[in-house]
């Protein structure tokens, strides 16, 4: 089912007049990060950035989950030399993290020698596991994508972070249902995310939210600043219940980056780069928003099908095309308003996590 009609990306000012984008951005980059610090156990910390570093808070976030056994922790901001071009077709690393525990052991003179023994196996547990990969990820192989469901009841929506609050929980499991099979299919973990609703200034796995700031991610759960949402105040960007579900799938996407391991190796190649503000590391961190924002439209598309109202749908797609990097901003992380829109109707038409390959994409499809 193609999409509804409407305009995707950002309509244009009235004459004579410049529109400032609903809101900046999705969000900042990775929060969470503090210079001096390695982001995976036993990786050396790099030196931190003489250069300025450039702090600028943009819309609904991803904070990447880091760390195998709470370790939260850095991609620095030391420059490194670019080599080659940003071309990601090829990158594709696969990463293995292990961690270390302290053991105390005893030395004993045997009185005969020992018999030989059959190594015991380590205690891994069974199951799938997520594969730490980015453009030859196995999930992005044909086939895979959002199942459909056949209606998803929401309330009626209260913009008050306790109505908000009943919107996005009701709106939660039909996501969980349709994204589910596909993590099962592919052999990837699967777990629910947690909502939590963020009203006044917090600490959270990966730093401080605060209630002016908008929606994050971090380590398996959406952090929602509800007032920020109802604060918002453009003509480009009114308040309906669309953009409240188009800015959740968004965080949903960053979900399934977390779920699969692409979050986590995004954010190795980050630190590997040099930091998230190097050329590369800002490449890096567009290919990963510009991911989950596919994985957004892909959330959309099996809800399109009579599940929810389509004019919930339209506004969601219209609300995500005209978020992202606007010239006016210095620091370009989130990719433009123009590839936010072509990313989110691609994963709307196809829902397939193929189309969502931002890691294989050309440099232009991902400025």
């Amino acid at each position: 089912m193609g999409p509804p009609p409407g305009q995707y990306g950002p309509p244009p000012p009235p004459p004579g007049q410049v529109m400032p984008p609903p809101h900046p951005s999705w969000g900042p980059p990775p929060g969470g990060f503090q210079p001096g610090y390695a982001p995976y156990p036993g990786m050396p910390p790099r030196k931190k950035s003489t250069g300025p570093i450039v702090a600028l808070i943009l819309g609904g976030v991803v904070i990447l989950g880091l760390g195998a056994v709470g370790v939260f922790a850095a991609t620095l901001n030391s420059k490194v030399k670019e080599a080659g071009n940003s071309n990601y077709t090829t990158y594709s690393p696969t990463f293995t993290y292990t961690t270390t525990t302290e053991t105390t052991t005893s030395t004993t003179t045997p009185s005969r020698p020992s018999a030989s023994r059959t190594p015991s196996t380590s205690a891994t547990p069974a199951g799938p596991k997520a594969v730490y990969a980015l453009a030859d990820h196995p999930f992005l192989k044909p086939n895979f994508g959002a199942n459909t469901i056949s209606g998803c009841p929401l309330p009626a929506m209260d913009y008050s972070p306790a109505g908000q609050d009943r919107f996005l929980r009701a709106a939660l499991p039909c996501i969980e249902s349709m994204w589910k099979p596909a993590l099962q299919a592919a052999n990837l973990p699967y777990q629910p995310v947690e909502l939590h609703i963020i009203t006044e200034t917090a600490q959270y796995p990966c730093g401080t939210v605060r209630p002016d700031s908008t929606a994050r991610y971090c380590q398996g759960g959406i952090y929602w600043t509800a007032n920020a949402y109802a604060a918002e105040r453009n003509p480009n960007n009114p308040n309906h219940p669309g953009k409240y579900l188009g800015q959740l799938a968004h965080e949903y996407g960053h979900h399934i980056q977390w779920l699969t391991g692409m979050l986590k190796a995004s954010d190795r190649a980050q630190y590997d780069a040099g930091g998230w503000d190097t050329p590369k590391g800002l490449d890096l961190n567009r290919r990963m928003e510009l991911q989950a924002t596919c994985f957004g439209g892909m959330t959309l598309a099996p809800l399109s099908h009579g599940a929810i109202p389509i004019d919930v749908i339209r506004v969601g797609l219209t609300d995500a095309g005209n978020r992202g990097d606007y010239d006016i901003y210095p620091t370009k992380d989130h990719g433009t308003p123009e590839n936010n829109a072509a990313w989110v109707d691609r994963g709307y038409r196809s829902n397939k996590a193929s189309e969502c390959n931002t890691w294989a994409a050309d440099a232009g499809s991902v400025s």
